[in-house]
Order: C-alpha cells, then structure tokens, then sequence
C-alpha cells in the first residue's frame, strides 16, 4: 500500500492533523512564494514534472504534506525513507528496484527522504550516482540548513525550495476548516468555538498547524457538552489544551541568532541585548558564545577606535566565569552596550587582509639585514648590524625598514577616523612627514 495513501476506514482511529492532511494543492495551507498560482513548484507538481528537490524550512511549515501531495499526483513509484532509521542497504534496494522498474515498464520512481540532513555521508553517497543518472527523482525534506548537512554534489543536483514559518492567520484556516469538515474533521460534532479560544490556539501553536489541530482535537473530545448536546470550547478549555511552545534551537537556528547577534553589535544596542538574552533564557544557549562573539567583535568592529570595548568584554567573561549565570547577565549586558555605541573601525581586519595578500604574492620573504639576531659574537661578521634604536632618537622614532625589501613602501595598517584611531591617524601622518626623502 502506498505510504502516503489516504483510507476511510481507519480515518477515525488517526489524528485530527493527519485526517486533515491537503491532498492536492487546492487545501494546501501557506508557502504561496514557491506553489502559488504560476509558480515554479506548482507547474512542476501539476504536470507530474517534478525533478530532483530540497524542502528546506522549520517543522510544521508542510514539507512532508507537499510529498504527500506529490505522491497523489504522479504516475510513477512513490517511495519514502526516514533518514533516521534508514541504511545503505535501504537505499540501494530502492535504487535497484527503480532500474528495475525504469527498464521493464518505463516507469520512474521518486524517492521522498525524510530528515535528510540525519542522511550520513557515505548514505547520501550512494544516492548520488542514481540522481545523476536519473533512475530516481530525489526530493528531500530537511529542518536544518542543507549547505550544513547536504552533500554538496546532492545539494547542486537538487533545486533547493526553502518553506517560510507559517503564522497564526494559517492556523485559524486549517482549524476552521476542520470545524465544518464532515468527512475528515470535527463537522460531525455539535460543535461551537469561540473565537477568543481558536486565536489562543493559534497563538500559543507557533504557525504549527499540526500543533494547533492536535490541541483542537484534544479540546474538542475531552469536553463534555451542555444540556443542549453542544460542546463549547472556550478561551479556559483552549488554554488547557494547548501548553506554551518549545523554543526549537538546532544548530542552524543557533548559527542564525548568533550571526543577527554580532551584526546587531555593529548598529543597535536594543538588538543585540534582544538576540542575546533570547538565546540564553529562550534558547538555552551558552553565554559563553556570545562572550566569545562580543570579544572578537572588540576587535574586528570597533579596534582602536575604543581599546576600552575589549576589556569591557574580557572582563565581563571573566564575571561570568566567578559568579555564574543569572547574576552575570548584568555585567554582560553592560559589555555589550559599550561595545555597541562605541565608535566603530575595521582597520584591524582590512589591514589583517592586505598583509595576508602580501604574503600570497610573495614567494618567500628574507629578513633585512639590521633586523636579524644578533645576540651571538659573529653577528656583526654576517652583517647583521644597523638596527637603530628608535628610543635614542626624537619622539622615540626612527625611519628605517622594517618590512622586506620587495615590500618596503607597502603600508597594511591605515588608522581611521572614528574614536581613539584619529589620534593614531595624525600619529601616521606626522611620521611620514618626518621621513626623509630619498
């Protein structure tokens, strides 16, 4: 039996969400950017020519669903594997059946992966010459970023389809749809619920729908109905059925915060506050990637432009360390507001680059004869001697080389204007009027 297949007679022994789930695009909930009319994925799945995919997006946004729907719609094989429990051997049984099939019928087999990025690599391996060679269309569904967990010769094989959060506005529809649904849902119910319960339910699910129909089922058959035969579902009985969500937090959520929290840094105090306590208190992420994120912001955002914005930071990692979490949170909130408004430069890393790129032009690089040890007797024999003391000459300051001969006039720190690094800039300035010329 096929293992997305829909039967009436055991309709009445499954979830709510799974009775409920589109069996063709016409009830399909959301993700308008990639199968509303005239799109892409719409064409593709209506005219039963959908190639290689990825389904890439939080749970509960319809990745699995859109399978399903695809599974209605094509008139070849349609197999599905969860990357969980599913081996190499699996995989290759499904390849060898599809030639199989593809040689004596003409018929193609789409294989739907479920939790690719669970797939290791020698898995998703031995899926790729089949992809290539077309004995089977490949259409994965994935929670976690696929350039983190794909293959990248699977990922380039593939069109990538990313489904966006669902709201609360897509919640309210599939529940309403289910209320005054006879065949599937809750029509044959006497059944009355209130609008303030239905937006709770929707609120409190996240934009899962599953999560919202499962608690409206649940509401549904546990209260008992009035005198009246109806059963009421009010704002109390919503409440109870459905519990404050989970924050989910994999590593790509966790990636993301911490990218807007460093990016934040650079332009807004009130954000960068916001994605670093949500991520600890909401997330239940470590402190200590924000430390460690805030310090090398120190340094390659803000510099020398306000030295004082490192020490901030190391401080406020060395609190966190001696008296923990939650009191710390003060003292780390403080280094991050500092760092925040203080002036910005990013003459550390642009300087970090160009010498960098030096040294990838440079073969090699010979170090000036007055810059060489000389802390043995035959030192001076060698010629290495010249080196001027630069504290015996005026404002501690000497103009000599220092850099190697093929990159004697290059110049890798430039000091900007903002803060601290002004005064530096006109310290630049004034050496290089005290040059010599040559």
């Amino acid at each position: 039996m096929d293992l997305f297949s829909y039967s009436s007679s055991s309709a009445e022994n499954r979830l709510l969400a799974d009775r409920m789930r589109p069996r063709d695009l016409s009830e399909y909930i959301g993700q308008e950017h990639i199968v509303g009319p005239g799109k892409l994925l719409r064409r593709a799945i209506e005219a039963d020519q959908v190639s290689s995919i990825l389904l890439y997006g939080p749970p509960g946004t319809g990745k699995t669903t859109l399978a399903h729907i695809i599974s209605e719609k094509t008139n070849g094989e349609f197999v599905k594997l969860n990357a969980v429990d599913a081996s190499v051997k699996d995989v290759r049984e499904v390849i060898a059946q599809a030639e199989d099939r593809k040689a004596l019928y003409g018929t193609k087999t789409i294989l739907f992966l479920d939790e690719v990025h669970r797939f290791n690599t020698a898995r998703q391996d031995a899926l790729l010459p089949a992809v290539e060679q077309g004995t089977i269309i490949f259409i994965g569904a994935t929670t976690e970023n696929p350039y983190h967990h794909v293959n990248g010769a699977l990922l380039s094989r593939s069109t990538l389809f990313e489904l966006k959060s669902l709201n609360a506005g897509h919640s309210l529809q599939a529940m309403r749809r289910a209320i005054t649904d006879s065949e599937k849902g809750l029509g044959r119910l006497s059944l009355r619920v209130e609008e303030e319960a239905l937006e709770h339910i929707a609120a409190m699910a996240n934009g899962d729908i599953r999560r919202a129909l499962n608690a409206l089922e649940f509401a549904a058959l546990t209260t008992p109905p009035g005198a009246d035969g109806i059963i009421v579902i009010t704002l109390a009985v919503a409440e109870e059925s459905i519990r404050k969500p989970t924050v989910r937090a994999d590593k790509s959520v966790q990636y993301d915060v911490l990218s807007a929290f460093h990016k934040s840094v650079r332009g807004s105090s009130d954000a960068a506050l916001y994605w670093f306590l949500y991520a600890v208190e909401k997330l239940g992420m470590d402190p200590m990637t924000f430390l460690r994120r805030l310090i090398v912001a120190c340094s390659e955002d803000i510099g020398l432009a306000n030295p004082q914005a490192m020490v901030q930071a190391v401080s406020a990692m060395d609190a966190y360390h001696k008296i923990g979490w939650p009191e710390s949170k003060y003292v780390i909130a403080q280094a991050i507001i500092f760092a925040v408004e203080s002036p910005k430069s990013n003459s550390i890393p642009v300087a970090i680059s160009r010498v960098m790129h030096a040294i990838e032009q440079q073969p090699s690089a010979e170090v000036p004869l007055h810059l060489r040890d000389t802390h043995y007797s035959g030192a001076e024999k060698l010629g290495h001697k010249g080196y001027k003391y630069p504290h015996d000459y005026p404002n501690h300051y000497v103009d000599q080389a220092y850099l190697p001969e093929a990159l004697e006039d290059s110049s890798f720190f430039i000091a900007g204007e903002q803060g601290m690094e002004e005064k530096i800039r006109i310290n630049q300035h004034n050496r290089k009027k005290r040059k010599p010329s040559p």
